[in-house]
C-alpha cells in the first residue's frame, strides 16, 4: 500500500497522516515537504525531481517488501519498514501525483489523504465561490491553452510552473484579454511569506515572481459572481446554435445565414482552450457563436462601424470577442496562430487570405463564398497547405407566410461552403 498525503497549503498534517509518515520506511516528496515531516530514524528519502526515477524507486521498494512477505515475515511492512508514503502539495488527486501513481501501481494500492488545494485556498482568500471557475494546468504544458481559456471565461484558475508563470501568462494576455485582472497567490499557507496580489496582465508580465507562486486566478471582476450552478466547472455549451439573423445587429442583411452558420460551426469545431479567427467578420455572428462554445475568438473586420457592431453583438450575447480593425491578409501577420479559421469575406483578396490562413491554422479552415468562380483558387490554396478539402453548395428555402393563411417557400441565395482539415501528424511508435 502507498499512502499519499496531501499537505494542503501549509496546515499541520492530521494525526493519522503524521502517524503514517512516522511509520514509513520510504518517504517521497519535495525537499520542503521532507524537511517539515517527522520521519522515522531509518526512513529512506527520495527528493522529487523527475517523476520516473522516483516511481522506479517506489516500485523496487514495494517489490522488496513483497519478497520479504513471501519469505515468511509476519508483517513485511512493519518488519522491514516497508511502508511507502508520498508527500504532495494541496490535494494530490487534483492535477497531482495520484494520476501517475494510479497508472503505475493501480488505484487499489493507494491510500489517499487529500489536503486543501491551492485553488480552493486562493478563492477562499478572496471570499469567492469557485464552483463556476474553470481550472487549467500550465505546469509542464503548453501555456497557450491556459491563455485562451483565460480570454474566453470570466473566472479561471491557472496552475503554473517553470516557464509558464504569472509573467508569461500576463504577456500572453496583454492587449488580448479585455477587462481581466490577475490575482497571483504565492506561498499560500505560510504566514510569514503568503502574498495575494491583484495586477493587470501587463504588470504581471513586467515582474519576476520567483518560485513561490501557488496559483494564478484570472478574473473579469464584473462577472465573478455567476448565478447559482448545478454542475461545477465551465458552463455547458449553448442550448442552441445557428441563431436566427434577427438575434444579431447587422447591416443590409450582410450576415451569414443560419443554415450556413450551422454547417460552418460543425466544421470549425470551436472548443474550450482553442483560438478561432473570424476573418471578414461583418456582424460577428460566427465569432459570437464560436465564443458561446467556449473558444477564444479574434474577429477581423476592415470597417470601423463593423467593428463596433461586432462588439455590440458580443456584449449582447455575454461573450468575449477580441476585435481587430484592419484588412486581411496584411493585418493577420500580427496575430497569434489560430486553431481554426472562418473566412466570410475577402473579395479579390480571398485567395491570398485563404493561403495565409491555411499556412497558419493548426486544425481547420472554413470558407464561405457567394461567387462560385472563387472556389477553385480557394481550394487550391488549402490543398497547397496540406489540407484535405471538401465542400458543398448550400441552397435552402424557408417557410414564408402569404395572405389567407397560406405558406410559400422563399429561396435564400446559394452559398458555397469549402473546408479544409489538416491531417493528423504521423506518430512514431506507440506512446507509453
Amino acid at each position: 500500500m502507498i499512502t499519499v498525503v496531501g499537505t494542503g497549503t501549509g496546515a499541520p498534517l492530521p494525526p493519522d497522516a503524521e502517524a503514517a509518515v512516522a511509520r514509513a520506511g520510504l518517504v517521497v516528496g519535495a525537499r520542503r515537504h521532507l524537511a517539515a515531516a517527522r520521519l522515522s530514524a531509518g526512513a529512506e528519502q527520495v527528493v522529487l525531481g523527475p517523476l520516473a526515477p522516483a516511481l522506479d524507486t517506489v516500485e523496487r521498494y514495494l517489490a522488496k517488501a513483497e519478497e520479504n512477505r513471501k519469505e515468511g515475515a509476519e508483517d513485511a511492512e512493519d518488519a522491514e519498514g516497508g511502508r511507502v508514503v508520498v508527500l504532495a502539495s494541496g490535494d494530490p488527486g487534483f492535477f497531482g501525483i495520484v494520476r501517475a501513481l494510479a497508472e503505475r501501481f493501480g488505484p487499489e494500492r493507494l491510500d489517499v489523504r487529500p489536503g486543501v488545494s491551492s485553488v480552493a485556498t486562493a478563492f477562499a482568500r478572496l471570499g469567492l465561490p469557485w464552483d463556476d471557475a474553470v481550472v487549467v494546468s500550465a505546469h509542464g504544458r503548453d501555456l497557450r491553452t491556459a491563455a485562451h481559456v483565460c480570454r474566453s471565461h470570466p473566472k479561471v484558475a491557472v496552475l503554473t510552473g517553470p516557464g509558464s508563470g504569472p509573467a508569461e501568462l500576463g504577456a500572453a494576455l496583454t492587449h488580448r484579454s479585455g477587462a481581466r485582472v490577475l490575482v497571483v497567490a504565492s506561498a499560500l499557507g505560510d504566514p510569514a511569506h503568503e502574498r495575494v496580489e491583484r495586477v493587470t496582465p501587463a504588470e504581471a508580465a513586467a515582474r519576476d515572481w520567483g518560485t513561490a507562486v501557488s496559483v494564478v486566478l484570472c478574473l473579469d471582476e464584473s462577472r465573478v459572481l455567476a448565478p447559482v450552478r448545478t454542475v461545477a466547472g465551465p458552463a455547458a455549451g449553448p442550448d442552441r446554435w445557428a441563431l436566427d439573423e434577427s438575434e444579431f445587429a447587422h447591416r443590409d442583411s450582410m450576415i451569414s445565414k443560419f443554415e450556413v452558420r450551422a454547417l460552418a460551426l460543425a466544421r470549425i469545431g470551436p472548443r474550450l482552450g482553442e483560438l478561432v479567427w473570424d476573418v471578414g467578420a461583418g456582424s460577428g455572428s460566427v465569432a459570437v457563436e464560436c465564443a458561446r462554445f467556449g473558444a477564444a475568438v479574434t474577429a477581423i473586420e476592415k470597417t470601423r462601424d463593423g467593428c463596433d457592431r461586432i462588439r455590440a453583438n458580443a456584449g449582447a450575447h455575454g461573450v468575449d470577442v477580441r476585435v481587430v480593425h484592419g484588412a486581411a491578409p496584411t493585418v493577420l501577420s500580427d496575430l497569434e496562430d489560430p486553431d481554426a479559421v472562418f473566412i466570410g469575406g475577402g473579395g479579390r483578396e480571398l485567395p491570398a487570405i485563404v493561403a495565409v490562413c491555411a499556412r497558419r491554422a493548426r486544425r481547420a479552415v472554413v470558407v464561405a463564398m457567394a461567387a462560385l468562380d472563387r472556389v477553385p483558387a480557394a481550394r487550391d490554396a488549402l490543398e497547397a497547405a496540406g489540407f484535405a478539402c471538401d465542400g458543398v453548395l448550400l441552397q435552402s428555402s424557408r417557410l414564408a407566410p402569404l395572405p389567407g393563411n397560406v405558406t410559400r417557400l422563399a429561396a435564400t441565395n446559394p452559398v458555397f461552403l469549402l473546408w479544409g482539415v489538416r491531417p493528423p501528424a504521423p506518430t512514431e511508435g506507440v506512446s507509453q
